[in-house]
């Protein structure tokens, strides 16, 4: 039976509305901070776990709901979405510890902003890989979800770390010393691979080996961004000479600490990758 558009918003409202419990109660019981930890950097991180928890909801009100039980329906959506959401909440701060190190907690705590819109770009990154990886109605697919988060996490860390060496300047160092044009170029890149690998795990499942095909034929799509780095951002918005790495770009953010010239290249990124996921 097909649910109808108001149907989906229904259920997609209870279930967010359930992840943000269960966020408030990670809060509450699982964070420890001191009271008089400065909140800002802290809620930057909070907004993108909000964002993550609209999306899940979004997706399995979509994708899972077969209309026929609503108890089974709510059942599935509950299991994907919280599964999920706890993978978004975990699995992204500990990739923020191994990518910017383990002082990134004590950064939040100081109140560091730049610190909290680097961690805002990941998790909501990571969110946008979960939302399209659970999809299901069975335990099967449930282990299929689990299998197609990791390898699209797994995808999208080697391939930050990646555009990461691009630069001159130590993002890590950039972001603990407060700069927040790195935080912004940091967290832009972050999402725009991430809506990339998110289409790549999107859709049916024909079998491993057309499914992996399929995915990493989506995937190298990623690379693209790579010349909209150099050529675009760096030779066509910023009117300088294109390099092959650094240059005016890193001049820019790393030196300058422009963070009108950082959004420019995260709006760039997204809505680059933004046409890529409609196109393949």
């Amino acid at each position: 039976m097909h649910l109808g558009s108001y149907a989906i918003a229904a259920l997609a409202a209870v279930t967010a509305l359930g992840l943000l419990i269960v966020l408030r109660l990670f809060d509450l019981f699982a964070t420890k901070r001191a009271a008089d930890t400065p909140q800002d950097a802290w809620r930057l991180v909070r907004a993108g776990e909000v964002l993550a928890a609209f999306w899940l909801s979004l997706s399995v009100a979509r994708h899972i709901p077969s209309g026929e039980s609503v108890a089974r329906d709510l059942l599935w959506c509950a299991l994907f979405g919280g599964l999920g959401f706890l993978l978004v909440i975990f699995v992204s701060r500990l990739a923020l510890r191994a990518l910017l190190a383990a002082s990134l907690r004590q950064e939040l705590d100081r109140g560091n902003v730049a610190a909290g819109i680097a961690a805002f770009g990941h998790v909501l990154a990571t969110g946008l890989l979960a939302a399209k990886a659970a999809v299901g109605d069975d335990i099967g697919s449930l282990a299929l979800a689990l299998v197609f988060f990791t390898l699209a996490f797994l995808t999208q860390l080697g391939f930050v770390s990646a555009f990461r060496a691009l630069t001159v300047y130590d993002d890590e160092e950039q972001i603990r010393g407060e700069n927040t044009a790195a935080a912004v170029s940091y967290a832009g890149i972050s999402i725009a691979v991430a809506i990339v690998i998110a289409r790549a795990v999107e859709g049916d499942f024909p079998g491993w080996i057309p499914a992996l095909s399929g995915y990493a034929v989506v995937v190298a799509h990623v690379l693209v961004l790579y010349p909209v780095r150099q050529l675009v951002v760096t030779g066509l918005l910023l009117g300088a000479r294109p390099t092959l790495r650094g240059g005016a770009l890193d001049v820019a953010i790393g030196t300058e600490h422009s963070v009108g010239m950082a959004m420019l290249e995260a709006v760039t990124y997204i809505a680059t990758a933004l046409i890529l996921a409609s196109l393949v």
